[in-house]
C-alpha cells in the first residue's frame, strides 16, 4: 500500500500480531543508504498509536508470562532461527537504511541471531525499547530478548532511520507462532516515546549512542517511567 500515488512504500505499525497502518499528518522520508533513493515513509506516531500498542502488550503479558520459562525459551529459539533462515533478506533491508557494507550486514543479522539464542532470564513487566540507528536489529534484539525470556511483553520503537529490519523482525515472530499482542512496533520520534511513557509501560530500555539516550531519559523522567540505558 501507498500513501501517495507513485510515492514511497508506506511502513505500518506492528500492533497485536498484525500490520497497523496509522495515517497521521507527519512522516519521516527513509532514504537509501547509498543512493539517496526515498526508500519508504514511516509514519511519526502519538499517543493514541503508542497507547493502543501498550494496550495489546498489556493483555498479552499475562499468557506469555503463564507459559513458562522453558516455553519462551523454545519461541525465543523459533525467531533465531527464522532470523538465521531469512538472513540474507534481512541484510538486504539493512543494506538499503544503514551504510553498512555486505560483510557488516552480515554481522549485524549474525548479532541478532545470537541475542535471541544466548540471552539470560532479566526482569518481567510490560516494556518498551528504543534503538538508535546504529544497530538497528542487533540492539533490538539484544534489549528484547532479556525481559522477553522473563515473560514481559513489549512494544519497540525503531529508528526512523531504519526501520524496515525491526518491522520484519515483528512479521516473522507472526510466522514462527508468538501469540499475538507480546511483540508490538510503533514508528516515530519523541512524540512517540513520550506515547509509550504516557501509555503506563513499566520501564523503557533504550540502546544505543549516549547523547540520543540522555534525550530519551529526559522523555521518561517527565512522564515518571523508569529509564534503563544500555551501551550499544
Amino acid at each position: 500500500m501507498k500513501f501517495v500515488a507513485e510515492g514511497p512504500l508506506a511502513m505500518p505499525l506492528w500492533i497485536n500480531g498484525h500490520a497497523y497502518l496509522s495515517v497521521g499528518e507527519s512522516f519521516y522520508d527513509v532514504a537509501h543508504a547509498q543512493s539517496g533513493e526515498r526508500l519508504r515513509r514511516v509514519p511519526l506516531c502519538g499517543a493514541s498509536e503508542a497507547a493502543e500498542a501498550v494496550a495489546a502488550a498489556r493483555a498479552a503479558q499475562p499468557g506469555w508470562a503463564e507459559m513458562g520459562l522453558n516455553a519462551r525459551h523454545v519461541r525465543l529459539a523459533a525467531l533465531a532461527d527464522g532470523l538465521e533462515r531469512y538472513a540474507a533478506h534481512f541484510a538486504k533491508l539493512l543494506l538499503q537504511e544503514i551504510a553498512f557494507d555486505e560483510a557488516g550486514a552480515d554481522a549485524e543479522v549474525r548479532a541478532a541471531v545470537a541475542a535471541l539464542r544466548d540471552t539470560e532470564v532479566g526482569e518481567t513487566g510490560l516494556i518498551g525499547v528504543v534503538v538508535d540507528a546504529e544497530r538497528p536489529l542487533s540492539g533490538v534484539a539484544a534489549a528484547l530478548a532479556p525481559a522477553l525470556l522473563a515473560g514481559a511483553a513489549a512494544v519497540v520503537k525503531p529508528s526512523p532511520r531504519a526501520p524496515a529490519a525491526v518491522f520484519a523482525l515483528c512479521e516473522l515472530s507472526a510466522r514462527v507462532g508468538w501469540p499475538a499482542g507480546v511483540l508490538n512496533l510503533v514508528q516515530g520520534d519523541a512524540a512517540a516515546i513520550a506515547g509509550l511513557c504516557g501509555a503506563g509501560i513499566d520501564r523503557l530500555i533504550y540502546r544505543g549512542e549516549a547523547a540520543l539516550g540522555e534525550q530519551v531519559g529526559a522523555i521518561a523522567a517527565a512522564a515518571g517511567t523508569a529509564c534503563v540505558r544500555q551501551s550499544a
